[in-house]
């Protein structure tokens, strides 16, 4: 069972440190009646353990026992747990049901509940999360996400329905209350629960002065949430800043257990090559299929992202890039698609190094003071490496090694989520040996033992390297800065076009924003057609033995092939209405397919 260690001094009213209430949860292994404890025996509400079947989550997780009890309780709780553990609804959960049991007060001119989050993709995120628990559980409760795009019109229509919930950026809620948007009088009378997910990162985002002006109208009976999956002095002032006399919830996971800051479900490796030599081994573990799909590739600046997508264009592989440069739209139909396993691919940028470059840029641009050739802005809002729930991905590859240890325990948390098992392989050159040292001593590894945490990649021989090589050096070669540099601009046009021009009319045929692809070819030059597959004299007999080892473990997950878009045609054609087939467009439909009938009282005529 899980252990409540009281402050006896927690009484005095006159101490200015908080007293912290420390819940540690047991381990999972040695706490095998804990383990049994369902939803309904935590207090939830049968309508929430039904929405909850729905999602096939029949059983709360660790951090979710442990916390579900103390909020509906109404104590202030800053849980610390490491991604994928389940912290979303370990708040969400509680939050409805109080506000199922409260029905929130129509005299309200405020939400009753706001949740603050460092990203607009966290903000999407957390938003469809609660709506289809509403939807599920069919209760009259509203809830809005506010967007830094909006304008002042947008915001107030946003707002005057009065919703019960406010999901939002801190900058966002703050443009309300300055602007007369949200009334700061009645925020402090309607206000019950303020949460702060990912709060170590709402500080390093640049919200520090947002929250700051936000604690003024936060009354005193609020209670307070803050979720995290690391400590830092960041979340240590934002609980001196917002919380009264919290429950610290840590998982052993996340705690002082080194061998755990990963999880145990997750098996991690590297590669020790060349800078030069990163793309022939990653060609070598897509193309001899030694890594398992789905794929998340990790670089540290957009230009290596879109050299990648390039360079696997040439030899077959159909992948797409997610980077701050996109539109927000965009950028949320590139999670959709990869989500919903439409390609096996994706090469992210990470946000910490896209805020590098901007910035690089922006003193590069004040320098020329030239317009002409000033590049689009970055998005501040955006995060990939923190908050974004990928589905289904197993591996995580850092092509470009993380400039921090947090950051490579962020990235590997994209794998391994909910507990399934992933895997990590990094691409280590001999200048990042300094980062990638850093991370085995976070790990509990050092010098005079080996490697017990971060293993050598065992399938790639160097025999298959060298076999590709050539091909990888004469493709390389033919990838110039100008071409990264058109593909990128002509990319980005593309998904700005998406965004801009049809945004009205996928909001009315939600249907054709499947029809968008994010992994189309950017190159001018068409692929050759030999490079697409690797010859088998190439392929000796360790290499051979290795992609069987994968494909038959593949195999045994139930995951023999992509559903790119074999599976998305299917499902698009049966999902289509009979009746709409009566359209302007049937003709052309028609030409088609037109000596194809499959129901019983069709013409042969249109």
């Amino acid at each position: 069972m899980a252990k409540r260690k009281r402050n006896p001094q927690n009484d005095s009213v006159n101490e200015k440190k908080e007293q912290e209430k420390a819940v540690v949860a047991g381990e999972v292994e040695e706490e095998q009646d804990d383990d049994e404890r369902s939803f309904e025996e935590l207090g939830l509400d049968a309508r929430l353990v039904r929405a909850l079947s729905k999602k096939s989550i029949e059983k709360p997780s660790p951090i979710q026992r442990v916390a579900i009890p103390l909020i509906l309780e109404g104590k202030d709780v800053v849980a610390r747990a490491k991604t994928g553990s389940g912290k979303t609804l370990a708040y969400l959960l509680p939050l409805l049901q109080k506000l199922f049991a409260d029905s929130p007060s129509k005299l309200n001119l405020a939400p009753a509940v706001i949740i603050l989050v460092p990203t607009r993709e966290l903000c999407q995120q957390v938003y469809s999360e609660v709506t289809s628990l509403i939807e599920s559980c069919r209760v009259q409760l509203k809830v809005v996400q506010l967007r830094s795009t909006m304008s002042d019109s947008d915001l107030k229509t946003s707002l005057a329905g009065l919703p019960d919930i406010v999901v939002s950026t801190p900058a966002c809620v703050q443009t309300c209350l300055k602007n007369g948007i949200l009334q700061a009088k009645a925020l402090q009378e309607s206000l019950s629960v303020l949460v702060l997910d990912e709060a170590d990162l709402l500080l390093s985002y640049g919200y520090e002065d947002d929250i700051k002006a936000l604690t003024a109208y936060v009354p005193k009976r609020c209670q307070c949430l803050l979720m995290s999956a690391t400590s830092s002095a960041d979340v240590e002032k934002l609980k001196k800043l917002i919380l009264h006399n919290p429950y610290i919830l840590t998982l052993p996971e996340v705690g002082d257990v080194k061998d755990d800051i990963i999880p145990r479900n997750v098996q991690q490796f590297y590669i020790s090559c060349s800078a030069r030599d990163k793309l022939v081994h990653i060609l070598a573990l897509l193309k001899l299929e030694l890594i398992q799909k789905k794929v998340l590739i990790f670089v540290n600046s957009i230009d290596t992202s879109f050299r990648l997508k390039l360079f696997f264009e040439q030899f077959g592989i159909k992948s797409a890039v997610l980077n701050a440069e996109l539109p927000q739209n965009s950028r949320l139909h590139i999670l959709e698609e990869f989500n919903a396993g439409l390609f096996d691919y994706l090469v992210a940028t990470d946000d910490s190094q896209s805020a590098e470059e901007q910035n690089d840029k922006e003193n590069h641009a004040s320098k020329k003071k030239s317009k002409k050739h000033s590049k689009k802005k970055l998005d501040a809002e955006f995060g990939v490496v923190r908050g974004i729930d990928f589905k289904n991905v197993y591996t995580v590859v850092n092509y470009d090694m993380p400039q921090t240890a947090a950051g490579y325990v962020h990235r590997i948390g994209r794998t391994g989520r909910a507990y399934n098992t992933g895997a990590s392989v990094s691409l280590v050159c001999p200048e990042e040996m300094e980062i990638f040292d850093e991370i085995k001593s976070i790990l509990g590894e050092n010098d005079t033992e080996d490697s017990k945490y971060i293993a050598p990649f065992p399938l790639l021989s160097k025999n298959a390297v060298d076999s590709l090589r050539y091909r990888a050096e004469d493709v390389a070669r033919s990838i110039t800065k100008i071409a990264v540099r058109e593909s990128r601009a002509q990319d980005l046009r593309n998904e700005i076009l998406n965004s801009q021009k049809l945004k009205a009319h996928f909001q009315d045929n939600p249907n054709d924003l499947d029809l968008l692809k994010h992994d189309k070819v950017l190159s001018k030059k068409e692929p050759a057609v030999h490079l697409r597959d690797v010859p088998e004299y190439l392929l000796d007999a360790t290499t051979k033995e290795a992609s069987k080892i994968v494909k038959l473990a593949r195999a045994a997950m139930g995951n023999t092939g992509s559903t790119r878009r074999k599976g998305f045609k299917g499902k698009f054609k049966k999902s289509r209405d009979p009746l709409k087939t009566f359209s302007a467009e049937a003709p052309k439909r028609g030409h088609k397919g037109g000596t194809k009938r499959k129901g019983k009282n069709q013409d042969d005529g249109h």
